[in-house]
């Protein structure tokens, strides 16, 4: 598996960026001449992620890379909640994609700014290879069963996994159980070491991550196989609430049993990837849905004449095993590390630990049971945008759900992408917001924001201008038919519109749930946002039919997004809103543009796959120019970046 090392040394600053002093560790200084302080922090890569400023020293998890050898940091007296901090040796690579980021000598360091970018472009690579592998997961799907009833009665089953899918890995999990670990890690941090011979679970040295272990895993084992059980009971009951009109019942309701396993597989997957995107390992969490969608397919083909579209349904099952198989070894290896290294630590007095609510501090839970229903419902209000779709469609003429099902997945590949370098920066947002760093944590999210508008405006014009190419090749085949492809196009083209806000949503969410306090704003525009879509779907679903259901969608999340960010700064994050607001315009001119001059250029090539590349090139000459034209925000970065490796390859 690729290695993921850290670079502890930083690259040059560039001109005018200001390099940040290191934070001093939070222990008494040695006897003795006062010592040199500690190395400058990390600033400036010559890529469009990594030129914003790097973490604090230790403000990170998965930064805290082994330290042993250099003198403790003066007697300047540090903030209670920073970890300490003494000098780094090179960090010890791991076959597993990982780096030593979890130094049991309980010193932080730094998360470098090269390991930032390696991560999103590893992390962005596999989440790509997922997509792809999605993508042939729908391609079979559609050349064995086509968009027929039998299609819409398992992808009213597939809600299933949807909805696992975000409320256990992708939203409420890692929104919970990440603040949570990085909040265990800085805690181990500020501990004295176990003396040799105690118990790692000794009264006076249980190692807070262990501790946060003990405490939440087994009543999530629990919760998880209640609810997988409660699915399988209760298909019938699920499938007529989501889809009343549907004409095959059975068919659907044993999908959902098949599909039902995915409660608890998915729950130990969300789990296992927020422990390990913590401690700084992000190649195994993004490897899940590769592992996924291999499964699916190949028991598809294995299946398929025998079950038919069951065979879809189970694997669901099958790839939901593998997603945990895929996580589980390292998790395992990473706690296997931590006991060894507690039983061979000698004795050391080191500052006592934080107490009271200041960061990492006794006095705060590692879990906040205030922050999990506000999570939750946001988690879930998000997700039944999907639901309340496939029940307005579900009376329509069949093969809708699966138009819908099919343009929604395509669509949003942009987002999906460019919500990679969040899900890598997320663990630095929530520790510099725990360290009461809101300026680091403004700047990395104006950047993160300003990176992923550029990418998903590029990939919505794309998609608004090939979207009946796109279909062609990808679907057009077997029981696919030319029909088929056109309604799928213009589904796909309508939920475009909506690709920013989903976006923003995704980004900014991360922001509110990055401190461990309670926050119902997010959920409250969400469910504002839930219902703009099902009033405007159902207002134009009888005027437009599947594509009303999609503008309602768009509409709705839309909707939201403006809400979630001119509420960050007063929530949150003190990000810059009127800043941000007139970058992501300037963006969306450029991609307005772009989109018509891409679809002109398509269109006067018949052949799709030769009219899609132009297309696509013409969509990124266009935005770039326009873009860099009105000064959109990280277009030069961009520019200077791509610029830069050519001239280096030269």
């Amino acid at each position: 598996m690729t290695d993921l090392p850290g670079a502890t040394q930083s690259p040059p600053a560039e001109p005018g960026e200001a390099t940040e002093p290191t934070v001093p560790a939070h222990r008494p200084p040695p006897p003795g001449p006062e010592p040199a302080p500690g190395p400058p922090s990390e600033a400036g890569l010559a890529t469009g992620l990594a030129s914003a400023p790097g973490p604090a020293p230790g403000s990170t998890p998965e930064a805290r890379l082994a330290t042993e050898s250099a003198p403790a940091p003066g007697p300047a007296p540090a903030p209670p909640s920073a970890p300490a901090s003494a000098g780094t040796t090179p960090p010890k690579e791991a076959d597993s994609g990982t780096v030593d980021s979890d130094s049991d000598s309980g010193r932080g360091a730094y998360l470098s700014n090269r390991f930032l970018a390696r991560a999103a472009l590893l992390t962005a690579l596999l989440t790509a290879a997922g997509a792809l592998l999605g993508l042939v997961r729908d391609q079979t799907i559609a050349h064995l069963y086509g968009a027929g009833p039998g299609t819409d009665a398992f992808l009213v089953a597939w809600t299933v996994p949807e909805v696992a899918s975000t409320l256990l890995i992708e939203d409420a999990m890692a929104l919970i159980l990440v603040p949570a670990f990085s909040l265990a890690l800085a805690r181990r941090a500020a501990r004295e070491p176990l003396p040799v011979g105690s118990p790692p679970d000794g009264a006076s040295g249980r190692d807070p991550v262990h501790a946060l272990l003990r405490t939440t895993l087994p009543t999530l084992l629990l919760a998880l196989s209640a609810g997988a059980v409660l699915l399988v009971l209760a298909a019938p009951w699920v499938v007529a609430l989501l889809a009343p009109g549907l004409p095959d019942t059975q068919l659907a309701v044993d999908c959902t049993r098949l599909t039902a396993t995915c409660a608890f597989s998915f729950g130990i997957a969300g789990y296992c990837s927020a422990a390990l995107r913590a401690h700084g390992s992000f190649v195994p969490p993004a490897m899940i849905y590769v592992a996924y969608n291999i499964g699916i397919i190949a028991t598809m083909l294995i299946l398929s004449d025998r079950l038919g579209v069951r065979a879809a349904a189970a694997g669901v099952a099958v790839g939901g095993c593998l997603m945990v198989l895929v996580q589980a070894p390292v998790v395992l290896r990473r706690l296997r590390e931590r006991r060894a290294t507690a039983e061979r630590t000698p004795p050391e007095r080191t500052a006592p630990e934080p107490s009271g609510e200041q960061p990492g501090g006794a006095g705060r839970p590692l879990v906040a049971l205030g922050l999990l229903a506000p999570v939750i419902v946001f988690a879930l209000t998000r997700q039944s945008q999907v639901l309340i779709e496939r029940f307005l469609a579900a009376p329509l003429p069949a093969g809708a759900i699966s138009h819908l099902n099919y343009a929604q997945k395509v669509a949003q590949m942009p987002m999906v992408l460019s919500l990679m370098l969040c899900t890598v920066t997320f663990p630095v947002v929530a520790r510099a917001m725990a360290a009461g760093d809101t300026d680091r944590a403004r700047r990395r999210v104006e950047r993160d924001l300003a990176l992923a508008g550029v990418i998903v405006l590029v990939g919505a014009a794309t998609v608004v201008a090939c979207a009946p190419q796109i279909i062609e090749i990808l679907f057009q085949r077997g029981a696919f038919d030319r029909a088929d492809t056109a309604a799928t196009a213009a589904v796909m083209r309508v939920y475009a519109l909506g690709l920013l806000g989903h976006t923003l949503v995704g980004a900014l969410v991360r922001c509110y749930f990055s401190a461990a306090r309670p926050l119902w704003f997010p959920a409250l525009a969400m469910l504002l946002g839930l219902a703009l879509t099902t009033a405007g779907g159902a207002l134009l679903v009888g005027t437009w039919g599947v594509l009303g259901i999609a503008a309602g969608n768009a509409l709705g999340i839309t909707v939201t997004a403006v809400l979630l960010l001119h509420g960050v700064a007063r929530h949150s994050v003190p990000v810059r809103v009127r800043h941000m607001t007139g970058g992501l315009v300037k963006l969306s001119a450029a991609a307005a543009a772009a989109t018509g001059a891409g679809w002109l250029c398509g269109a006067l090539i018949p052949a799709p796959l030769p009219g899609a590349a132009v297309a696509c090139l013409v969509v990124a000459a266009v935005f770039l120019v326009i873009a860099r034209a009105v000064q959109a925000p990280e277009i030069d970065s961009l520019v200077r970046s791509v610029t830069g490796r050519f001239a280096n390859v030269r």
